[in-house]
């Protein structure tokens, strides 16, 4: 008898615990609502055009295979069909997301 009343015990606190959680997440929702005009400002706003993105692509796509053929072993003469074709997926990869992130 007295382990059932010790469960019931802690089966109630639990659940206060829980119910004051909750209720402490509903008011720091409501209190954060005021403020989601100017989060969202803040991550919508003007940001990089295409022109600076596909410069800063064109620099970060050119060093990452450039290190690539390096460490490739066949060096950059034996791989410049791969190394093309992964030049302009990845200058356009790269190129969208930065524009599109920043």
């Amino acid at each position: 008898m007295g382990s059932d009343e010790k469960d019931k015990r802690q089966a109630r606190a639990t659940l206060i615990g829980i119910v004051a959680v909750l209720l402490l997440a509903v008011i720091a929702t409501a209190l954060l609502l005021p403020m989601l005009g100017g989060i969202t400002d803040g991550v919508f706003s003007q940001g990089l055009g295409l022109k600076e993105a596909a410069v800063i692509s064109f620099f970060v796509t050119t060093a990452l295979l450039v290190v690539f053929a390096i460490t490739s072993g066949d060096g950059l003469i034996g791989e410049i069909q791969f190394v093309l074709g992964g030049f302009f997926t990845f200058f356009i990869i790269i190129w969208l997301m930065i524009a599109w992130i920043f």
